[in-house]
């Protein structure tokens, strides 16, 4: 049974990864840049179901990031897919500790990680290469992040409440 778990969990994971690099690749010429507005970031809720989600975001970001890259779409380069991953790790990990503080349902302070790290460390990358000042970058990749999370993270965490999924207590995403 135990190795059926962790079956499950890398299961979740990479499919998280999946999702992430996909929305993120589809969406390539919105997805890398100063302004940037990449849907798949609404996947960084994740973390407040599921804790097999954090590997599966940071894999994710590290495909995108790097095809990114490959293909000319990234303007940050490897940088991106070094420190862009650092900050989904962040992200992730601040946002799985903060999902217990809800108001009305919703835990809006797990909003808050994705924003305020990729802001500063993706916003700071990008000021280097493009040699814009950094509060400007910082301020334009968080409305970016903002954006995605409340256009589309917000009814993203309703939709997964209200699955039969999370309630039944039969997986182990709750871990």
């Amino acid at each position: 049974m135990k190795n059926k778990s962790k079956l499950v969990l890398l299961v979740q994971g990479g499919m998280i990864a999946a999702l992430y690099t996909v929305a993120t690749l589809v969406l390539a010429p919105v997805s890398f840049a100063n302004i940037q507005f990449r849907a798949s970031e609404a996947l960084t809720i994740m973390p407040i179901f599921a804790v097999s989600s954090i590997p599966g975001l940071i894999v994710g970001c590290i495909i995108s990031n790097a095809v990114g890259v490959a293909t000319g779409a990234n303007i940050a380069g490897w940088l991106d897919v070094l420190l862009g991953s650092l900050a989904t790790f962040l992200a992730a990990v601040c946002t799985r500790m903060l999902r217990r503080v809800e108001f009305k349902g919703i835990p809006f302070l797990s909003l808050l990680p994705p924003v305020i790290f990729n802001a500063f460390i993706v916003g700071g990358e990008l000021a280097v290469v493009c040699k814009i000042p950094f509060w400007l970058c910082a301020l334009e990749v968080g409305a970016g992040e903002l954006g995605v999370l409340l256009i589309l993270g917000i009814p993203l965490i309703i939709a997964m409440k209200k699955t039969k999924f999370f309630k039944d207590g039969s997986t182990r995403l709750n871990g």
